[in-house]
């Protein structure tokens, strides 16, 4: 067991820095107040191979494995989460197609990736379903030709209005249980019938983008089935278990800028004849922001690794991604309290920090869903009598 980066990762590491410090750290406030799509940096991003990460070499990618784009994710949130979700949207996106897409269709979408600084979106929830995917009331009926015709509404799509193409999650049987009602389709976003809302002004993650789209009879070629009818939420699901640790990662780098912001205002901010660092209040709320982030970024790195090796994740990315979420939030609002009256206005980082963390507890499953999951895989685990989770 080894808790060390291998010299390559280290190398992306000091790169995804270097480009967050000069690229996106300078911009950020600006595209927090403005809420401008971060359209140059996603370009220079890519231009480092810093967006599409899990693609493979064969259609032209960089093929790194979940633990790498994780300490990718966290160096890019550090800067700005906003902008951080805009690129880690993609690796959404393609997700489906990476665990089961064809080889024509990981070409035709994941090659054109490579090709151009595009973005793509994931199209799972719904006005009235977010976490409760079997509310999706989003259909695709089949027709003789073999053609599928799309209808339904989606909100809340990250990218969406910017996409290339969509990953959408549609409703294809009526009748069956949840695990065989679904088939995920790939959308290209030009497609006549589909209807881009308007970007959505949400409290935090400003410089993303999110909106509602609506499909109004969506013809969708069968070659853009994904996997097979039927296997949609499956395939939503899977991509999950290379995601969560993504989205974890992205919080545990916001964290640690609350973190270092709040320390360095505390040695310089003076109370009393002295720094406020050394005052026990504060500086205990700093020892238990590290506790909360060293512990968080374990989970992201383990719940990575054992996706990277071919073993099953689902449980130990879900700690991961509540966990880092909920030690984000904590972070950034201890931040605010040690910055004190500073704390809550715009001219200091931290209220935006706050105001971004919020969103870690919420998208890619709620902090609750998160918490099903875990305690569902306890009471497996207990009934089979065996070692289910892979524990220590």
């Amino acid at each position: 067991m080894g808790f060390s980066l291998t010299e390559e990762q280290k190398s992306i590491q000091q790169m995804a820095r270097k480009f967050t410090r000069e690229e996106i750290i300078p911009v950020a406030a600006e595209h927090d107040v403005t809420g401008k799509y971060p359209t140059e940096i996603i370009k220079k991003a890519w231009e480092l191979g810093l967006v599409n990460t899990h693609v493979e070499a064969k259609y032209g990618g960089m093929d790194l494995g979940v633990l790498d784009s994780a300490i990718i994710s966290e160096e890019l949130a550090y800067g700005c989460t906003g902008i951080q979700t805009a690129i880690e949207a993609n690796n959404l996106a393609e997700a489906p197609l990476v665990v089961a897409g064809n080889d024509f269709q990981k070409k035709k979408y994941l090659g054109r990736m490579t090709e151009a600084p595009l973005v793509a979106s994931y199209g799972v929830t719904e006005p009235g379903a977010g976490s409760d995917v079997a509310g999706l009331t989003t259909s695709a009926v089949k027709k003789s030709d073999g053609s599928w015709v799309l209808n339904g509404q989606k909100m809340w799509i990250t990218n969406s209005g910017h996409a290339n193409w969509f990953f959408v999650l549609a409703r294809t049987d009526a009748n069956a249980n949840t695990g065989k009602a679904f088939t995920g389709f790939i959308v290209d976003a030009d497609t006549p019938g589909i209807t881009v809302g308007r970007k959505e002004i949400n409290m935090g993650q400003r410089a993303s983008d999110t909106r509602g789209v609506t499909f109004e009879d969506v013809v969708i070629p069968a070659e853009n089935v994904l996997g097979s009818e039927g296997q949609g939420f499956k395939i939503a699901m899977n991509a999950f278990d290379i995601t969560r640790p993504l989205v974890a990662s992205g919080a545990v780098g916001l964290a640690r800028r609350a973190m270092e912001e709040a320390t360095r205002y505390a040695l310089e901010r003076k109370t009393m004849g002295k720094p406020i660092f050394n005052h026990q209040a504060v500086s205990f709320m700093l020892a238990d922001m590290a506790i909360g982030i060293e512990s968080a970024r374990m989970m992201v790195y383990r719940s990575a690794f054992m996706r990277d090796n071919g073993e099953k994740n689902t449980w130990h990315a879900s700690i991961a991604k509540a966990l880092a979420g909920d030690v984000a939030n904590k972070c950034a609002a201890d931040a605010v309290q040690i910055f004190g009256g500073n704390g809550f206005n715009t001219e200091y980082p931290v209220e935006k920090l706050m105001r971004d963390a919020k969103i870690f507890q919420i998208y890619e499953g709620t902090a609750q869903i998160q918490r099903l999951i875990i305690s569902r895989g306890l009471a497996d685990e207990a009934k089979s009598g065996a070692d289910a989770l892979g524990g220590f």
